[in-house]
């Protein structure tokens, strides 16, 4: 295996490392997590749900669960960064390459496509619209569609 692990660090269960993962002291990598090619910081965290992908994230990190560092788009691996405690939200996409800066914060559920200042925070969602009754249309239209097969 081509992963080296600091000390004093809580892996897994379910972890599982691909080629060139440095997980540096005192860092929490919890269950069912992918890292590959990552160098991941002192005392930083990813709980849970996770593929962190082609990234250098700082110390003091805090990945929320289920962020995912979107990082091939189909041809090319891009790499991105995240800067000493920087926060990243539950269900958060990182779309490489992007720099998220030392201290920034990104709002759970968004979607990150450019870089992010130190000490700034990042929204990338669109707001909710809910359509009234519009569920009813979708269920039969699928309905219609798996019976005409």
């Amino acid at each position: 295996m081509d992963t080296k692990v600091g000390n004093a660090t809580t892996l897994g269960p379910y972890l599982r490392t691909r080629k060139g993962v440095i997980i540096h002291d005192k860092a929490h990598i919890g269950n069912f997590n992918e890292l590959k090619n990552v160098e991941f910081g002192d005392g930083s965290k990813a709980a849970h749900l996770s593929y962190l992908g082609d990234a250098k994230i700082g110390a003091g990190v805090n990945i929320g669960c289920g962020t995912i560092i979107a990082n091939y788009d189909g041809v090319n691996k891009f790499h991105s960064e995240i800067g000493d405690n920087a926060f990243v939200g539950s269900g958060s996409t990182i779309i490489s390459p992007v720099h998220l800066g030392e201290g920034s914060f990104i709002a759970a559920g968004s979607t990150i496509n450019k870089d992010v200042a130190p000490n700034d925070m990042a929204i990338a969602r669109a707001r909710q619209e809910n359509k009234p009754g519009y569920a009813k249309v979708l269920h039969e239209k699928a309905l219609a569609k798996k019976n005409s097969k």
